[in-house]
């Protein structure tokens, strides 16, 4: 079976993005029947979507796991909603900056995680490893990117998802949440494992948030 689990390049201040290297070093790895492709996305609004379709071409995967890097989070977080937005903080490496403008026009204005997202969390506790439900992607290339894997796995017949991942460990002055490689990556295999192994409606495991 095939899964592909996409990162992104450095960007900003992230000049070593734990996704892209996370995708790097799962390439071609198995995590139980699966095969890995791992792949690294450029962070530019306008390559996202041909990068997608040429690493996907011919694989017919049963699951397509995004992840990136949201300095500031505490832990790794399974995001539950894509919104069709995209409004930038930030300019991407192209220098593009884009405001109040939808992922795809005419498209449904939200999908929901294809993932067995409460199945995932309570296997990351079992396993003693942090992490949460969050209820929003930001509207940056993260978001464009879960919505379409959302939109294109509804038409393709996988499950997608994303997981925002925190930062790396750095000698900077003022400490800042981060997470090592390795428990970021044993996060992620158990998260595919889940995902491809899970029958029946996902776990009611108490994650909400009241803002």
């Amino acid at each position: 079976m095939n899964v592909v689990v996409t990162g992104f390049g450095a960007f900003s201040d992230q000049n070593d993005n734990p996704s892209g290297l996370l995708a790097r070093a799962l390439n071609g790895q198995r995590i139980g029947e699966n095969t890995i492709t791992g792949v690294v996305l450029p962070v530019a609004t306008g390559q996202i979507g041909p990068a997608l379709a040429t690493a996907l071409e011919g694989l017919r995967p049963r699951l397509v796991l995004g992840l990136g890097v949201a300095p500031g989070r505490m832990a790794p977080a399974l995001e539950r909603v894509a919104i069709n937005v995209r409004d930038f903080p930030i300019p991407d490496t192209e220098n593009a900056q884009v405001v109040d403008e939808p992922v795809i026009v005419d498209g449904p204005d939200a999908y929901l995680a294809s993932l067995p997202l409460k199945a995932i969390l309570a296997a990351w506790r079992a396993a003693g490893l942090p992490g949460y439900v969050s209820n929003t992607a930001g509207t940056y290339l993260c978001n464009q990117l879960f919505y379409l894997l959302s939109h294109q796995g509804r038409d393709g017949g996988f499950r997608a998802g994303f997981i925002h991942l925190p930062a790396l460990p750095t000698p900077a002055a003022a400490p800042t949440p981060s997470m090592s490689l390795d428990v970021m990556e044993q996060a992620v295999r158990i998260a595919v494992d889940v995902a491809t192994s899970h029958i029946g409606p996902d776990l009611p495991l108490e994650s909400g948030a009241l803002s």
